[in-house]
């Protein structure tokens, strides 16, 4: 099997390095005589049916035994109140400098003790969809909060015989199985928001006062993609699509980008039938760094439900919704509310067959990387022929924040942030993700673009052009041009987008440098320092300009 949770007694000791304080304070409250185990997704829709505040609508579940539910299973919604977004805030990551483990092994200890008379569920689920890489993850959380767990036995896999037999000859790693406790009611009093504390390396979590979805599947993301970066893979915040030609030639290319830059609409956009697609994942994958194969993480996809009017026919899709309205039809039947009327944010959870040509793998080395910004620099699409440039650019990825997060009184959420990778949920240090992009376009020959999902100086990007951008590029009808004094940046023309050289816009691109200069220069021998080389290809930007 893939992870391990079953030990000889003579390897349960401290020299284990899968066991830990936290580790094992979380995985013994998986034990207690007050937990019930899930057996099976329907146990868990029954659970979720019934759970107070669960609206169940008159919207059916589309092939629901294909996903293993019963015919007559309805698509549920559930509302968390104010909080509609995850909490950056809350991430607390042990090993990180400044956080002391024996204060939040208290915490961890104590919430475990106020459980102790609350019925607590135990779900299991796998992370990966393939024999080469499959984790399995364990879910523990009270009662009152079964829409949390059926929506996480849906996000992920769900484990039925299929899966049983595919992991059980799967590749075996040294890795521990993931356990998550979360108890959205208890909150401790050094985090009054909230807390998500991770122990990345011994593959454990502890969820408190977090009572939105988003943040146990990204929790559960978080861990996963850890695993993945010790064993061999760069992980993935992002989508895979890939391309396949009539003449047999395939093109894959994978858009990295936060929530809402635009990496969902890009990974499912059928450009009006002109190609045969195939999906891997809109979200969460992960690319061997051995042969650039990709694997999917998840079958399922948690997306916005603000573009999707009530009538539209990808809700033919929906299993769970979450902070969205209700209201009845012309017929009297209860029907969801989108497009964010009620709040921002609403989420659903959409079935794997929302992709009609979906695989869980795929096989042929990644053809291209996408960084996808909202930085009003750069024009619609830049090409960036060195590597070290690419994986730079990739680390200092500048966007902005949207409704997917629950932001600090303060903060400004048009600001540009950087966010190394489009991945908040890294737990190891930077210089691992930068290494293994560098290689993949350095060895692998990857092609390395930024595409601009916002404003190019003061004018919108629309969608139409991003795509029929991305149309060239894999068709390679795109023709590439020089991009002012640059010597590894290449753009393409486009109508109405063409920048101009002069001092305004100088100025601008020396403020975009500088901006990332001095994010390198704040994390510069701390935990995420960076060779020199990342702010050398910097340097040769800013001397291009002048």
């Amino acid at each position: 099997m893939s992870t391990i949770n079953l030990f000889n007694v003579n390897e349960i000791n401290s020299n284990n390095k899968i066991f830990s304080s936290i580790r094992s304070t979380i995985e013994t409250n998986f034990y207690g005589n007050n937990v019930v185990n899930i057996n099976s997704l329907s146990e868990a829709y029954k659970l979720a049916y019934n759970s107070p505040g669960t609206i169940v609508t008159d919207m059916f579940v589309h092939k629901p035994e294909e996903i293993g539910l019963e015919p007559s299973a309805r698509v549920l919604l559930f509302n968390d109140g104010a909080t509609t977004g995850r909490f950056a805030g809350a991430r607390v990551i042990l090993g990180e400098p400044g956080v002391d483990e024996k204060e939040y092994s208290a915490i961890a200890r104590e919430a475990v003790y106020q459980s102790r008379y609350k019925k607590l569920y135990h779900a299991q689920c796998f992370l990966g969809l393939h024999p080469d890489f499959m984790i399995k993850a364990h879910l523990l959380i009270p009662e009152g909060h079964e829409n949390i767990m059926y929506s996480w036995l849906l996000n992920f896999q769900y484990i039925n015989e299929f899966y049983k037999e595919m992991y059980k000859n799967s590749k075996k790693y040294p890795e521990g199985d993931i356990y998550i406790f979360s108890d959205p009611d208890y909150v401790p009093n050094m985090k009054p928001e909230g807390l998500a504390l991770f122990d990345p390396e011994h593959n454990c979590a502890l969820l408190l006062g977090l009572r939105y979805f988003g943040e146990h599947k990204k929790g559960t993301l978080t861990l996963g993609w850890g695993i993945a970066n010790r064993n061999g893979y760069a992980s993935c915040h992002g989508g895979m699509k890939r391309y396949n030609f009539e003449d047999g030639s395939k093109y894959t290319i994978g858009v990295f980008g936060l929530s809402g830059s635009g990496k969902s609409t890009l990974t499912h956009a059928k450009h009006d039938g002109k190609f045969d697609i195939t999906i891997l994942h809109d979200d969460a994958y992960i690319i061997s760094t051995e042969d650039g194969s990709s694997i999917a993480l998840e079958p399922a996809y948690f997306d916005k439900t603000q573009d999707y009017p009530t009538a539209h026919p990808s809700n033919k899709y929906l299993l769970t919704v979450q902070n969205c309205g209700v209201t009845l039809d012309e017929e009297g039947k209860k029907v969801i509310v989108t497009e964010d009327i009620r709040n921002g944010n609403g989420r659903a959870v959409k079935s794997r067959l929302w992709a009609e040509n979906r695989v869980d793998k795929i096989d042929e080395p990644v053809d291209s990387i996408a960084w996808l910004m909202k930085d009003s620099t750069i024009p619609p699409v830049i090409k960036v022929k060195n590597p070290v440039l690419a994986s730079v650019m990739g680390a200092t990825l500048a966007t902005k924040r949207t409704t997917a997060e629950k932001l600090a009184k303060g903060v400004d959420m048009n600001a540009l942030v950087i966010e190394p990778y489009a991945n908040p949920f890294r737990t190891y240090p930077l210089v691992h993700d930068y290494e293994k992009f560098k290689e993949l376009f350095e060895t692998r020959n990857v092609e390395c673009y930024i595409i601009n999902t916002g404003h190019f100086i003061n004018k919108k990007i629309p969608k139409e052009v991003t795509l029929k951008l991305l149309e060239d590029i894999v068709t390679k009808k795109a023709e590439f041009k020089k991009f002012g004094n640059f010597t590894d940046l290449e753009y393409l023309k486009i109508e109405g987008f063409d920048p101009e050289f002069n001092e305004e816009y100088n100025e601008m691109w020396r403020n975009s440098i500088k901006y990332r200069k001095d994010f390198l220069d704040k994390i510069k021998g701390g935990r995420d320092d960076l060779p020199m080389e990342a702010m050398e290809a910097l340097n040769k930007l800013e001397m291009e300009l002048l």
